[in-house]
């Protein structure tokens, strides 16, 4: 696709990896509208990149549909929707809280849900359409402490599939992107230190495969792809 003058919606812009796909995409000349939950970070933000902020919680059922109002009102024609936003809880499954769990679920994949299918409603009336999933390569294997954040990143995984084989009859590709460990706020808020080194993957790096897959002529798609970090140092 010609990604100039494209209508796109990334879920989580306000930092990290979403805030870097916002940022290339908007470069590369689509119009931009970013969700976040921190209405002061997500303005902020939205300022910083020159694209629009949506305030909305992903994980409720009338934010979304507002969201998506939002952005035809403001912005118009939706061409791509990126789900983004994600968190997670790191715990021994025999100390897990039901609500840390319930948090995670509720984010990355009833959020992930609940904006897809908003979205497909759209690209289904139109013909054409793109839905990127920011997966995880946690969504191939399994981890001591892992049981929210890799257990919502496999049910993403198998969520996408499924919509792919149910919307392109309609001509709308569906595109998952799991990186590996990317140095950005996430382990902060996860609860985990992580440990900077430039040998490590930036937002940057996430970005430039989201646009690289979008930017293929519309009659094909790269259905997965995994970002490496080339040889990582601690």
């Amino acid at each position: 696709m010609n990604l100039r003058d494209a209508g796109v919606l990334v879920t989580g812009g306000s930092s990290g990896i979403g805030k870097a796909i916002a940022q290339v995409l908007s470069t590369s000349g689509a119009r931009v509208a970013i969700t976040g939950r921190d209405e002061n970070r997500l303005k902020s933000a939205a300022a910083e990149l020159k694209v629009h902020a949506i305030r909305a919680d992903v994980s409720n059922e009338a934010a979304v549909v507002r969201a998506y109002s939002e952005f035809q009102q403001r912005l118009g024609r939706l061409d791509v929707l990126v789900n983004n936003a994600g968190l997670g809880f790191f715990k021994k499954l025999v100390d897990f809280d039901l609500e840390s769990f319930e948090k995670t679920f509720a984010t990355n994949v009833r959020g992930a849900m609940l904006m897809a299918r908003e979205a497909a409603k759209i690209f289904t009336a139109q013909k054409s359409g793109n839905i990127v999933n920011i997966g995880s390569t946690a969504s191939h294997r399994g981890a001591p402490n892992g049981s929210a954040y890799y257990g919502s990143k496999f049910a993403l995984r198998g969520m996408t599939e499924c919509w792919r084989a149910e919307l392109r009859q309609f001509n709308i590709r569906v595109f998952l992107v799991n990186p590996s460990e990317v140095i950005t706020n996430f382990g902060v808020a996860a609860g985990f230190e992580q440990k900077d080194n430039p040998s490590k993957l930036r937002g940057e790096d996430i970005a430039h495969a989201v646009k690289s897959v979008l930017e293929m002529n519309d009659r094909g798609f790269t259905t997965e792809i995994t970002v490496f970090a080339t040889n990582p140092k601690d």
